[in-house]
């Protein structure tokens, strides 16, 4: 089921809000009990044949997180052998294919090649399901004695398919006793919207420019060579993918954050404008924070992070991290070669000392623009279907393998999307924010306050109108990170 369907906004999520409250405050735990099953309904409505999976591996968890807390005898055996389970099923279920295949291809071994569907979310709900044991395990959460209370953490839905990952000491309090108010809910309904928006209305319309670069169509003949129809098309289709799988997974995370906000529960953000990064470092600690957070704590920083005594330890560590992230994303060599791409990029950073935030106008702008280039050209690694598709992309990007500069396509692309370009590129800076503090100081006073609170729920519900219109027409497609 995906948020951008007229079951799920018309029906689904009003029946869900509608049944919650209607339960009694004073009534917590049969709240959560109506969540956690309608988690498992919305997750079995896409994925009947796994739901089952997703309740083993919440109940697995939560055995194990009894029998790991700190001091415990057996403890550090729990937990290794629960690491060693989620791993497994993650490996089953998203890298045996590819592996089997590779080893195949590259081997010549004979191993049979299963046909393997992948499920929902399983990246984001197995590495959710992880960090409550190994939270508990470190002493940073207290064990759970009520399974159902894990299993709502795990599965809970407007997070479950494509995160943000969350971690269970931030929801833990809300789990027990939270309070919801009128102001939570309007805010997440506000930040549902806002996130609807960016994906009907930006992220879709420039999915069919970088669509139309990457794997070509009817109508452009150079699609049948496997690559762009020419240099400008190539840059056009890099930054309409770069743009679009900003506003998708942003836009996702603000409606689960919205969401999470109506039923009282409170997630941390996810995107803080990474493409006004002034470094690729920057750009990582602000673009899918909760997976960057969720290495950073349970790879790198046990491994030594850069308190080490060496640079080549150092280096192994982030070699350790970026492979992993790389791999993380798909079974593919291309997410492989993308995260080790960005580990090259943040070594290169860390050796240098190259730190250009705060350290004058030239120095940002310069940082900047080297920031966008390097991470444009690594959006072409991660959306290629294949090295090969990748190199060709690159190759057509700097003018090489006889392609033209220039062709009629791209040119009627540009022109049809143009509209669209010219919003998206301003909102991926902190315009949106700097509009708001603007409209604070302009409207101090309780009339003006109550002018503007009127024009941004007008602004709102056309925005959510306008939304709608595409999702009526059937004009929407599943969210990028659905396939992480």
């Amino acid at each position: 089921m995906l948020f951008t369907t007229p079951v799920f906004l018309f029906c689904f999520l009003p029946a869900v809000l509608a049944g919650y409250y209607l339960i009694p405050a004073r009534l917590r735990g049969l709240r959560n009990l109506w969540l956690l099953a309608a988690s498992l309904v919305f997750y079995a409505a896409g994925e009947p044949s796994f739901v089952f999976v997703l309740c083993a591996s919440c109940l697995a968890n939560w055995a194990a997180g009894l029998l790991v807390g700190p001091g415990r005898r057996g403890g550090r055996a729990v937990l290794a052998l629960a690491i060693a389970a989620n791993l497994a099923l993650l490996f089953r279920c998203k890298y045996l294919v590819f592996a089997a295949g590779e080893c195949n291809r590259l081997l010549g071994t004979g191993f049979h090649v299963p046909d393997i569907a992948l499920p929902l979310g399983v990246s984001f709900f197995t590495f959710q399901a992880m960090s409550y044991v190994i939270d508990v395990h470190r002493g940073v959460s207290r064990p759970q004695r009520n399974p159902l209370d894990v299993a709502l953490y795990v599965v809970l839905f407007p997070q479950l398919v494509a995160g943000p990952i969350v971690r269970y000491e931030t929801v833990a309090e809300e789990l027990r006793n939270r309070r919801e108010t009128w102001d939570d809910v309007s805010a997440g309904v506000c930040r549902f919207a806002e996130g609807l928006a960016k994906k009907m209305l930006l992220a879709n319309p420039l999915a069919v420019v970088a669509d139309s670069a990457f794997d070509g169509a009817d109508w452009i003949p150079a699609a049948a060579a496997g690559g762009p129809a020419s240099t400008a098309m190539a840059w056009l289709g890099a930054l309409a993918f770069a743009l679009q799988i900003y506003f998708d997974f942003s836009g996702y995370s603000d409606m689960a954050i919205g969401m999470g906000r109506m039923f009282g529960f409170h997630f941390h953000e996810n995107f803080l404008h990474p493409y006004a990064a002034t470094s690729v470092s920057g750009f990582w600690r602000r673009w899918h924070v909760s997976m960057g957070t969720w290495f950073r704590d349970y790879v790198y920083f046990p491994l030594g992070g850069s308190r080490v005594a060496t640079r080549a330890r150092l280096l192994a560590n982030l070699l350790a991290v970026w492979a992993l992230t790389g791999f993380w994303h798909g079974a593919n060599w291309t997410f492989l070669c993308w995260g080790l791409f960005h580990f090259t990029l943040i070594a290169a950073e860390k050796l240098a000392g190259w730190r250009p935030e705060g350290r004058g106008a030239l120095r940002a702008a310069a940082g900047w623009l080297a920031t966008a280039t390097a991470v444009l050209l690594g959006w072409v690694l991660f959306r290629a279907a294949s090295l090969g598709d990748a190199l060709a992309f690159l190759r057509a990007m700097f003018g090489r393998g006889g392609v033209p500069l220039r062709d009629f396509a791209s040119a009627l692309l540009l022109r049809e999307h143009a509209a669209v370009f010219a919003v998206a590129i301003p909102l991926c800076f902190p315009v949106a924010p700097a509009l708001e503090r603007l409209a604070d100081r302009l409207c101090a006073t309780p009339g003006r306050a109550a002018v503007r609170a009127v024009l941004r729920a007008v602004w709102l519900a056309f925005l959510f109108a306008a939304s709608l219109s595409f999702v009526a027409k059937g004009a929407h497609n599943p969210f990028l990170y659905f396939n992480f």
